[in-house]
Parts: structure tokens; C-alpha cells; sequence
């Protein structure tokens, strides 16, 4: 039988070398104080702490935060102190990062393992009374016969001393080996970190180191992604008709991060700021050109150009750098570095905790006038009223709930925390929603709470008991809202949409020279409610809405309209039925220009009584000074045409003149002719100046027309 003494005597081993390790300074947790969650799942979250002189302290979060808090990180000393580095735990494998160590151990080692890699090192092995100090030789294994015959295992550990001589001890429960060297302590204590750090793969832990003296407060913060919260409310009914009822909502809180939220001050809110992931954790490599050696080459002569204008001494743009005060590059306190301004970080304004973002300062070397800041942080961190256990505060497009008292929520687990507690005006109603036509218990809420209601589900409590639930989209102070949360078996509601109604003209309308007939299109719809339960039933039935469809005011008018229904208010009294008749009408338009008005349109317009008696009147008289103009249209025309015919017959005499002869009876015939030419010249002149005298008339007829189609404006309802 094989017995194994190494679990015995390796912890000594570990507690005897890293008891001896020096100058290491304190560690210390820095506890998160806020935390403030959105609604687009990411969380703000600050860690506050006192520090004391050169310290470490240390930040647990998940392998899953890693990239969001290395983008957001924010560190600030507030005393006079300084931020030396921070670190964490790599991603890398554990056998990855053991091949940085000196020690050649693996994850998983032993007792005969660890001291075999120790060979060479300065130690001190005391068994009993007996200590010795050396070299560590070896460390050997061998079996030992016992007086029953049995076998085991015996480790020895072998050790020259500063004698030279050899020296061997056997490991049982009273033999401690110490390392001598401090050098190798921390080695060893490095690799008891790493193998640690496995047994929490998915926490990493960062470590800030800070430099100063005294103590101090050190503020951390950083975004992470977090789940989204989620809120809930009940609804209790009062037990009067005309009493108000209680409105109580609650927020579903989820701890997923690497640490507790203790005593923390803890806001929500509703609506979602820009964020995303960019993995900064992951090792990325740049492309770089490929430049090709240069060739040696003899330079051959050349000219330049000349110069034509030379700029004077002195006044090149960026000749002096790090002059002057507060601005340059070589000042201590450059203009933009760090929030602020007028010199480092005391002397601008900032702000750290008092709203729901702080300024992102990664390394602040030093804080002037850090007491007054620390004062000014102090004070917008402890400004607020404690009249409610709840806060709630606008910002901007968003909306903040703000817990007065601290919360408690370790990892890894979820809480109910109270947002809402008011009383608000809530009418019971019953909904025949358009969209599937089955009656709906109802609550007709005004949000008369003055806070913003975050979507979610809630529950109606009446008469004492459950009675229902739903879901609600987010409301804003004053807004009403209906809010459906079971089925109202009480009620039976049927629809019947009656014929549609032609088409008729409402309104003749001239003016600018167009008649304008409005006409509309009619439909009817009737909605017929039965109550049959005891008590008397307020309906609210919902009507679509349908583009480009109007109510007359002879109609039913809807107490409300949403995007795609209208809403009705209906009173139906118990075991009583009562109908809402719902009239709706599509107005159209058809236009004329009286100019290209002619009279059978006006005959069709007096037969279907789409024009009164006064628009017929002055129609008619439009179309007589066209029918005036047309008459002359046609006189003038008739005239040209007597002119171009009267130009053919010319042209025909003159043919005939060149013709003839200078005979006797040619000449005769010449001046038969000669005087018939005359006479046509005569009426040729006639006929034009009775032409330009018509043109001038119906010129004036017409300008007289158009300034009369222009200013005639009438209206008329039929």
C-alpha cells in the first residue's frame, strides 16, 4: 500500500515562502457606490474608496465587460496623489502565461514537482528541533519496507550546505522547507496568483496603483454591458366610485457583473443612449507597405528654380513652441488637457458623480485646489430631496429614477426595487378595439402621477383580488392612456355598415376664373352594444381610420383618435341595448376654367342642380359675351377670306393682261381689265379696314371678358 505524504508538507512550503515576501504594498477592494442602468443594456457604474499613501486597490468585473471598461475607464485621484498604472488579469491560457515565469511548472503540480523546480535555490529545511540551511540538490522517492511486510513511498529532499556537505531529510507532516531568496518568493507568489486565477476563469480582477501620501478618495467609474431592466406595476381599484386608485410600480434588477452591489446608489432609466462594443481586449496588427531598398545612384547636377518672394524673419505660423502661459506645448498646464480650463484639472469646473455620465480622465497627474473639488463632488453626490423613496428626474429624451435609499444585490442575483408609488385617475371601460372586435375590460388612466411611466406589465387588483393584466407602452405625465387587461363576457357589440350614398355636389365655388364643385361621398356605419350584466357598461368602441374620410358635424364626434382608429364614448345602461351611428364622408373637388366653360356643361350643370340660380346667372352671362366674341371671330374671318379670294381673281386678270396684244379689240378688253383690278383694290381696302375695326372690338370685348371672369367670386352651398 502506497501512502503519500505531500499534501502534508506543502502548505508549510507555500505559507514559509510567501511569508518572507517585502515591500509589497496594501491591497485593498474598491467598493462600487452608484450604479446606473439604461434601458439600452448597458450600466454606469462608480466605485469610491479612501486610499491611503502608495496603495493598490483592486476592481472585480466578468470577462464580458472587459472590452466596454477598457473604452470607458475613468480614474481620478481626488487628494494629491497620482494614478501609476492600471492592470489586469490577461485572457491568455494559464500555460501561456507560466512560460513568462522562471519556475518550469505547469497548472497542475505536486509536492516532489514544485521542490524538483526549486534545484539550485537557497533554502532552509527544519524537521523537529533540527534546521539546516543549503542548497537545494534533489528531491528522490523511495520505497521503505514497514515491519508488516508493506511498502511505501518516502520523498527525501536533498541539500549541500554552506559545509559542503550533503544532508537529506525526509518530508512528513514536521518537516517545513523555507526559500531563502526573495527573489524567488515572488516568483512563486507570482505563479500562486496565476494558477488563482483559474479557479474564477470569468472574473477579471483590475489593479490601480496609486502614489501619495496620506489618505485620499479615489474615484473609478466605467460603462459595462448589463441586462435591461424591466418594469412592472399594480394597478389597485379603489373600493368608491369617485376615489382614485394606487399606482405602484416596481423595477426587475439583474446583478450579472464580477462583484456585489452593496449599499449602492442605484437610478434608472428609461430610453437608450448610443453605446457599442469594440474589442479593445483583442490584439490587433496594422498592415504595413512594403518599402523596397534604395539603389545607389551617382547624382547627377541640377538647377533650381528662383526664388520670386521671400517671406519676412519672424513671421512663419508655429515659430515659437511652449511659449507663453497655459497654451503652448511646452507648458506645464496646456490649454485642453484635461477638463477645464486656466491650467491642469483644478482650475477648470468638472464634475465627477452628479450627474449620469463623469468626464473621462484616464491619468490625472496631479489635482490643484483638490479640496474644493473634492467639496463640489461631495455636494452634487448629496444633493437631493428625501420626500419619496424614489427620485425622478428628465433628461432630455431620457428619464431617471433615482433611489433615495442605498440597495443591496450581490452577484449573480436579481432584485425588485420600488420606482412608483402615486395615486392617479383611472376610469373602468369597456373596448371593442378595431383591430379583432372582442369587448375588453379596460382602465382608462391619466397619468396624473407627474412622473413618466416606463413600459411594461402590470396587474389590476379589484375587490381585494386579482382581476387581470396587460402591457402598456411608456406614458408621459398627463398623457391618458387605455389600458386592456381581460374580457368583458357582460358585453355583446355588432356591426353593420350600411350602403354607400352617391355621390352629390355640397359647394359651388368661383373664384380667379375656376369654379370649383365640392363633392363628398357618404358611408354609414352603426354599432349596436347589448349589456347584459347588472351594472351599467361605458363603452369606448373604436372606429378605423380610414385616409381622406371626415365626420360631418351632424355625426358623432370621437372623443380622441389615435393613428388608426377612432375613439367613441358609448353609455349603455344594464340589460339595455344602445347604438352609435357613425357617419363618415370623402370630400372631392372637380374644377372648370370658365374660359373653356361652353353651354351644354351649363345645361348639364342647371339639369343636375350642381350650380344656384346666381352662378347660372352670371354663367350665362359669360357665355353670351363668348357667344358676342365668337360673332365677331366669324366676321373677321369672313372678311379675310373675301381678301384671299379677291387676291386669286387678281392674280387670274393679270395673267390675261400679259397675254394680250395691242390689237384694237385687245385694248378693249385691257381696260374692262384695268377697271375691274381698280374695283377690287377698292373693296381689298374696304374689307381691311372692316377687318382691323372688328379686331379692335373683339380685342376690347375680350380684355372686357377676362377682367370680368377674373374679379367674379361667388360661393354657394347647395
Amino acid at each position: 500500500m502506497r501512502i503519500s505524504r505531500m499534501s502534508f508538507a506543502l502548505p508549510l512550503l507555500l505559507i514559509a515562502a510567501m511569508g518572507t515576501a517585502q515591500n509589497v504594498p496594501t491591497e485593498a477592494n474598491l467598493p462600487v457606490r452608484r450604479v446606473v442602468l439604461f434601458k439600452s443594456g448597458v450600466g454606469y457604474f462608480e466605485h469610491r474608496g479612501r486610499v491611503h499613501d502608495s496603495q493598490q486597490v483592486n476592481v472585480s468585473f466578468t470577462s464580458a465587460q472587459l472590452n466596454d471598461v477598457l473604452k470607458s475607464l475613468t480614474v481620478l485621484d481626488m487628494g494629491k496623489g497620482r494614478i501609476t498604472g492600471v492592470s489586469y488579469n490577461s485572457t491568455a491560457p494559464l500555460a501561456q502565461r507560466l512560460q513568462a515565469l522562471r519556475l518550469p511548472l505547469g497548472g497542475e503540480t505536486t509536492q516532489a514537482k514544485f521542490l524538483s523546480a526549486l534545484r539550485g535555490a537557497r533554502v532552509e529545511v527544519r524537521n523537529g528541533t533540527a534546521a539546516v540551511a543549503g542548497k537545494l540538490l534533489s528531491v528522490e522517492s523511495r520505497e521503505v519496507k514497514r515491519k508488516d511486510d508493506s511498502t511505501t513511498s518516502v520523498d527525501t529532499v536533498s541539500l549541500v550546505t554552506e559545509a559542503g556537505e550533503v544532508r537529506s531529510f525526509e518530508l512528513n507532516p514536521a518537516t517545513a522547507v523555507r526559500v531563502l531568496e526573495p527573489s524567488l518568493n515572488e516568483e512563486i507568489g507570482r505563479y500562486l496568483s496565476l494558477v488563482a486565477s483559474t479557479r474564477e476563469q470569468d472574473v477579471r480582477r483590475m489593479t490601480i496603483d496609486t502614489a501619495g501620501a496620506g489618505e485620499r478618495e479615489l474615484f473609478v467609474s466605467y460603462i459595462s454591458e448589463v441586462p435591461v431592466w424591466k418594469s412592472t406595476y399594480r394597478i389597485v381599484l379603489p373600493e368608491k366610485a369617485n376615489g382614485k386608485s394606487i399606482l405602484q410600480g416596481w423595477a426587475i434588477v439583474d446583478n450579472t457583473v464580477g462583484e456585489d452591489w452593496k449599499d449602492v446608489q442605484l437610478s434608472l432609466v428609461t430610453g437608450a443612449p448610443q453605446s457599442f462594443v469594440e474589442p479593445l481586449s483583442t490584439p490587433y496588427y496594422a498592415r504595413r507597405p512594403v518599402v523596397a531598398l534604395p539603389q545607389t545612384a551617382m547624382l547627377t547636377p541640377q538647377t533650381h528654380e528662383r526664388t520670386l518672394e521671400s517671406e519676412p524673419a519672424g513671421s512663419a505660423e508655429g515659430a515659437s513652441i511652449g511659449t507663453g502661459t497655459g497654451g503652448g506645448v511646452g507648458s506645464g498646464h496646456g490649454a485642453g488637457v484635461g477638463p477645464g480650463t486656466g491650467g491642469g484639472f483644478g482650475g477648470g469646473s468638472y464634475r465627477v458623480g452628479g450627474g449620469v455620465s463623469a468626464p473621462r480622465v484616464v491619468y490625472a497627474p496631479e489635482l490643484e485646489h483638490a479640496d474644493d473639488a473634492h467639496g463640489q463632488y461631495q455636494a452634487s453626490l448629496l444633493a437631493q430631496s428625501a420626500a419619496s423613496s424614489t427620485q425622478a428626474h428628465d433628461l432630455g429624451d431620457l428619464f431617471e429614477y433615482k433611489l433615495d435609499e442605498p440597495v443591496t444585490i450581490c452577484k449573480d442575483q436579481s432584485a425588485l426595487v420600488p420606482i412608483v408609488q402615486a395615486r392617479v385617475d383611472v376610469e373602468k371601460v369597456t373596448l371593442w378595439p378595431a383591430a379583432d372586435g372582442k369587448p375588453l375590460r379596460a382602465l382608462w388612466l391619466s397619468n396624473s402621477s407627474g412622473l413618466t411611466l416606463d413600459g411594461g406589465s402590470f396587474n389590476v387588483l379589484e375587490s381585494g383580488t386579482f382581476a387581470g393584466e396587460g402591457l402598456m407602452d411608456p406614458i408621459k405625465p398627463g398623457e391618458k392612456r387605455l389600458l386592456s387587461y381581460a374580457a368583458d363576457l357582460g358585453v355583446v357589440v355588432d356591426t353593420k355598415r350600411a350602403d354607400s350614398q352617391p355621390q352629390r355636389v355640397t359647394r359651388a365655388h368661383i373664384e380667379h376664373g375656376v369654379l370649383t364643385q365640392l363633392t363628398e361621398w357618404r358611408e354609414e356605419q352603426t354599432y349596436t352594444v347589448r349589456n347584459q350584466d347588472t351594472a351599467p357598461r361605458t363603452m369606448v368602441i373604436e372606429h378605423p381610420v380610414r385616409n381622406g374620410f371626415r365626420f360631418p358635424s351632424d355625426s358623432p364626434q370621437p372623443v380622441e383618435s389615435t393613428a388608426s382608429a377612432h375613439r367613441f364614448r358609448l353609455t349603455v345602461e344594464p340589460k339595455s341595448t344602445a347604438t352609435l351611428k357613425v357617419t363618415e364622408y370623402h370630400p372631392l373637388s372637380v374644377t372648370y376654367e370658365l374660359t373653356n366653360l361652353t353651354g351644354d356643361q351649363l345645361a348639364y350643370f342647371v339639369q343636375q342642380r350642381t350650380v344656384d340660380a346666381a352662378i347660372e346667372k352670371e354663367l350665362r352671362g359669360i357665355l353670351a359675351r363668348k357667344d358676342a366674341l365668337a360673332a365677331m371671330e366669324a366676321q373677321i374671318q369672313s372678311r379675310r377670306q373675301e381678301v384671299a379670294a379677291i387676291f386669286e381673281d387678281q392674280q387670274r386678270v393679270r395673267e390675261n393682261l400679259t397675254a394680250l396684244k395691242s390689237s384694237a379689240e385687245e385694248k378693249e378688253l385691257i381696260e374692262r381689265y384695268t377697271r375691274e383690278l381698280n374695283r377690287q383694290e377698292d373693296r381689298v381696302q374696304a374689307l381691311r379696314a372692316e377687318a382691323d375695326e372688328l379686331q379692335r372690338q373683339r380685342d376690347a370685348a375680350k380684355a372686357q371678358l377676362d377682367t370680368a371672369i377674373q374679379e367674379l367670386a361667388l360661393d354657394a352651398t347647395l
